[in-house]
């Protein structure tokens, strides 16, 4: 595999940057962290969105995530981990009005909405799981999980009298442990409440102890029918080892300025056969985000970017190559990928 990396003239940039002007996401407002286990529906609806997007929009094909952002814009979904309130001071039920618990601030608006087609997480009632929070920014703080009471009505925009009284699980301070998808995350394992079925909301409130500011997650999950134990886990499968195929991949650095870059991938089909049907991946490590690009289909999830082909370039034949483009932004570091993967296979 051979990488190449150019740098082009000052002035050449500037040109570039002017000439590639694309949507890309708003800045990102006061925000700090958000449940990705079970995933909040921001979080949910931003996964959804960014799966049903292209070129770094998204573009939700939920339901109910549609809606959310009929009624208030995409906004919410760039920035799922600020739905806070900045001077709660652990005022809650009084400064929250009922129906707005799930969306305190109009930015959020549409993630009040009372509906049954939310995305949700299955979950086994009483079972032991760890919670999962994206600590955007971390602080120091007290995280509240309440559940929804049985007979609540998800067709209604949540209600303080929906919930349960009491939080079924409590943590302060909980360890910042590795990095999940978006970044670092705070975990902690809790037990989910028994004796629970069906559709319900795990509210989650984290209140700041170094600030009145307080962070506010509905999480819709599904708990499924049992007796409330928690279940064993199964034996992991041993991975398989990875099939490598006959592929070459010149991944080259066209531009690069500021916190913003230009590259060009060709991907060469060095073996005997046709590829059809091609899919490409490969994984940022830095931060680095796909804004627009050309002659394929870029997607990005997380830090996994996936390049599949565009009308009239369906397949590769023996000895064949493609070449994409696109522009994305970095965060200071723009390292070249380490490995990459054609039809789920290593290429080398």
């Amino acid at each position: 595999m051979k990488t190449r990396r150019k740098v082009g003239l000052l002035g050449a940039l500037v040109a570039l940057a002017g000439a590639l002007v694309v949507a890309t996401p708003p800045e990102t407002a006061l925000a700090h962290g958000g449940m990705t286990y079970p995933a909040t529906r921001t979080y949910a609806c931003y996964v959804d969105g960014l799966a049903g997007g292209q070129g770094g929009d998204v573009n939700p094909q939920n339901p109910a995530c549609a809606a959310a952002v009929a009624a208030g814009g995409k906004n919410a979904l760039w920035n799922w981990f600020g739905n806070l309130i900045s001077d709660a001071g652990g005022r809650h039920q009084q400064i929250i009005p009922d129906g707005n618990l799930c969306g305190p601030s109009t930015t959020f608006a549409g993630f009040r909405l009372g509906r049954s087609d939310w995305p949700t997480t299955q979950l086994q009632s009483g079972s032991n799981i760890t919670f999962r929070y994206n600590a955007w920014a971390p602080h120091p703080g007290t995280w509240s999980q309440y559940v929804t009471r049985d007979g609540w009505n998800p067709n209604q925009p949540l209600r303080w009298s929906d919930l349960e009284p009491a939080p079924f699980d409590e943590v302060t301070n909980p360890p910042i442990n590795g990095s999940g998808p978006h970044g670092a995350e705070y975990t902690w394992n809790g037990r989910l409440p028994a004796n629970k079925s069906g559709r319900h909301i795990i509210y989650s409130i984290w209140q700041r102890s170094d600030s009145a500011e307080a962070f506010y997650n509905c999480s819709d999950v599904q708990f499924g029918a049992g007796s409330g134990q928690p279940e064993q886990p199964e034996e992991p499968e041993q991975p398989e080892e990875p099939v490598v195929v006959d592929c070459a991949v010149n991944y080259t650095k066209q531009s690069e300025w500021n916190n913003g870059f230009v590259a060009e991938v060709s991907l060469t089909n060095t073996g005997s056969q046709s590829v059809s049907g091609w899919n490409f991946a490969w994984t940022y490590g830095a931060g680095q985000q796909v804004t627009n690009a050309w002659n394929a289909t870029v997607t990005q999830q997380g830090t996994r970017v996936t390049a599949r082909s565009s009308q009239g370039v369906g397949s590769i034949p023996a000895g064949g190559s493609v070449t994409f483009g696109f522009q994305g932004t970095h965060t200071g570091s723009n390292p070249v990928p380490a490995a990459f993967t054609l039809n789920d296979s290593v290429c080398t």
